[in-house]
């Protein structure tokens, strides 16, 4: 045992020779390489996470109101008993009610095949996969109601009104507010209030949608509607025009009760839910108006404050006529 200098345990070497030994050690590099962290449960296809996941992801998919998000390769629908017959009551155009095969039908279902019958839109009757297709899977109840793209005007379509009304031009313009029922809300007190037209940017910006068309309650087929690429560069053709911009704003330079200008040719800029007015909309602003509030109040909705500045607009519009 003395004269054994080999340690118990220890490897043996097979020869000089350089290269793989007996053990473990002997492998190739790459054999002891990790295959990385673990991925996360929503990750792993099969887990119970993973199909939680996929759920959620498809319910905050669903478009909300009864409108079907817009999925650029099909036309927009209502979808949705009561959403549909709320269209046809408001009027909403339409080129096509779609009704599931063997649909159970109630009072509902049946108002909105007669008020179709009575405006001469189509009825088709598919399979509950074709609707699902044709609604991009929302929850539609066997009901949709298919809605043509709203025909947009031009921004000098609305100086063309205003010309041929012998009234000083109103123009309502909208800058960043992007809920569609808001949108609506305005354009409704735009007709409300003798307004020549509402004028919307293409883009951070709501259109006219089946929602939209539904809140003004049909006035959106009397007062039209423009929609422009860039709303700052239109308001200034409108102020070389002869308008004058007058914004809305909590910290305006006047407020209502000094609002001089609302009887001369003017376009109303009513800013986002949010943030208001942006920027570069405030320099092309001539001036920029408040409305008085009780000081516990912060603001009003967007489609609100438009209401309430239009219709002292109307009022000093009627006693300037009077006088």
């Amino acid at each position: 045992m003395a004269g054994n200098s080999q340690r118990r345990g220890a490897v043996r070497k097979t020869g000089t020779k350089k290269g793989a030994v007996v053990g473990s050690g002997g492998q190739a590099r790459r054999g002891l390489r990790g295959k990385g962290p673990t991925p996360p449960a929503e990750a792993r296809k099969g887990h119970p996470a993973a199909r939680r996941a996929a759920a959620a992801a498809r319910r905050d998919a669903a478009p909300a109101g009864g409108q079907r998000r817009d999925r650029g390769d099909l036309p927009e629908t209502v979808v949705g008993r009561n959403p549909v017959v709320e269209a046809l009551r408001a009027g909403v155009p339409a080129t096509a009610l779609y009704v599931a095969t063997g649909l159970a039908t109630d009072e509902r279902v049946t108002e909105a095949v007669n008020a179709v019958a009575e405006r001469g839109i189509a009825l088709l009757e598919v399979s509950r996969a074709e609707l699902d297709r044709l609604t991009g899977g929302a929850v539609h109840q066997g009901l949709a109601l298919q809605v043509p793209p709203y025909d947009y005007a031009h921004p000098e379509d609305l100086l063309a009104r205003a010309r041929d009304s012998g009234r000083p031009a109103l123009v309502v313009a909208v800058d960043g507010v992007t809920d569609p029922r808001n949108l609506g809300a305005i354009v409704r007190s735009a007709a409300a209030f003798g307004a020549h037209g509402v004028l919307v940017p293409e883009r951070r910006s709501a259109g006219m949608t089946a929602s939209a068309w539904r809140t003004s309650a049909g006035t959106a087929a009397r007062l039209r509607v423009a929609r422009c690429t860039n709303l700052v560069r239109t308001l200034k053709e409108y102020a070389e025009a002869g308008l004058m911009i007058a914004g809305l704003d909590a910290d305006g330079t006047v407020d209502t009760d000094a609002f001089e200008l609302a009887t001369g040719p003017l376009v109303l800029v009513v800013g986002s839910e949010g943030r208001g007015l942006s920027r570069l909309t405030r320099t092309v602003c001539d001036v920029t108006v408040s409305i008085p509030m009780a000081r516990q109040v912060e603001s009003l909705n967007a489609s609100v404050a438009a209401g309430v500045v239009l219709a002292e607009v109307a009022r000093r519009r009627r006693v300037a006529q009077a006088g």
